[in-house]
């Protein structure tokens, strides 16, 4: 998803709940499919962790988000045989590590982030995705 103007990042970053949805690139016409509307939430979850991390942290708390790729669970398994899989498997297929993750690595990046070797981080979005998301932007998945 291509970038958004600071403008609509602070929106997404501090707009109450309640009046999300009446922001203006999250109005129907925007959103032409649910691609869209995923990199959307992405992006707002990313941001509000940063904007949450401030207020937090004068309480002396840590906020922070894991944005997995595909991990082997029983969904990414069905998704994997389904009909969307050949394009899932090609994106493990060129990203840099190649594979998929699983729910352990997930859980040694929450231990740090929870656990006293995180104590610096907050207000940050770990993506572990394997590089796939790099794949997009610069690798073989690119748009051009």
């Amino acid at each position: 998803m291509p970038a958004l103007t600071a403008k609509q990042d602070k929106a997404l970053a501090t707009t109450p709940v309640e009046e999300l949805l009446a922001l203006p690139p999250l109005q129907a016409e925007q959103i032409k499919d649910s691609l869209r509307a995923y990199q959307l939430s992405k992006r707002g979850n990313s941001l509000r962790v940063m904007a949450e991390a401030v207020r937090w942290g004068k309480r002396g708390a840590r906020v922070n988000t894991i944005s997995p790729g595909i991990i082997i669970t029983p969904l990414a398994n069905d998704e994997l045989k389904g009909p969307r899989g050949a394009g899932y498997r090609r994106m493990l297929e060129v990203s840099a590590a190649g594979r998929a993750g699983t729910p352990d690595e997930v859980g040694t990046v929450g231990a740090l982030l929870m656990g006293p070797d995180g104590a610096l981080i907050t207000g940050s979005d770990f993506l572990m995705d394997g590089g796939v998301t790099a794949a997009y932007w610069f690798g073989e998945l690119a748009q051009e």
